[in-house]
């Protein structure tokens, strides 16, 4: 759990770093030379990435395949996801922000955000987000590179003008600890101890 705080505490200051440079380059700050070094954004990306990826991948590994249909219904649940949904989304807003950092269109199958109807099993679902994460890398390898376009997502709260590689992926990285979150979750209330929770 202190990993998973670590991690937040460090994307936050990414993003927050990230934003600060970026205003003082456009001129807010006229007597400050800062620029974002990609080389170094991609090196720092790279490494929370990887934390993120194996968290996530791992708690998801843990649910028992016969509990993916799981939702809470004790409390004010009504009409939430179901575990597999759950991962399914944040697979496809993965692929969807990747894509937008890439300047690609956003991929039919992730649906709106919803994912493939036909990637039902806990192996399919893992599979589909593995591929999420490894499309994540991609766009964090384009940090830096010009000639790779960056679109503006409609899934995201940044506008055309204000959207960046950097930001796209930073906001993938928050939404997923978003649902790492809920997912932990979802695995002790079905007795199970989440990987990152173990001796």
């Amino acid at each position: 759990m202190q990993q998973t705080k670590r991690v937040m505490a460090l994307v936050m200051c990414l993003a927050a770093s990230s934003l600060l440079a970026r205003t003082s380059s456009q001129g807010l700050d006229p007597k400050s030379n800062a620029r974002l070094d990609p080389k170094q954004e991609k090196r720092d990306l790279q490494s929370l990435m990887k934390v993120v990826e194996k968290e996530i991948i791992s708690t998801v590994d843990a649910m028992p395949a016969d509990k993916f249909g799981f939702a809470p219904t004790d409390g004010e649940f009504k009409g939430v996801r179901t575990f597999g949904q759950m991962v399914k989304h944040l697979s496809a807003t993965n692929h969807i922000l990747a894509a937008a950092a890439l300047g690609e269109e956003p991929p039919a199958e992730a649906g709106d955000e919803l994912g493939p109807e036909s990637v039902r099993t806990k192996a399919e679902i893992l599979t589909y987000l593995k591929a999420s994460f490894v499309h994540l890398e991609k766009a964090v390898q384009a940090i830096g590179q010009a000639n790779i376009p960056v679109n503006a997502s409609p899934i995201s709260p940044l506008k055309h003008s204000e959207v960046t590689r950097l930001a796209l992926i930073t906001e993938t990285l928050l939404h997923a600890y978003d649902h790492y979150g809920q997912m932990v979750e979802y695995l002790r209330m079905n007795g199970v101890v989440p990987p990152a929770s173990r001796p």
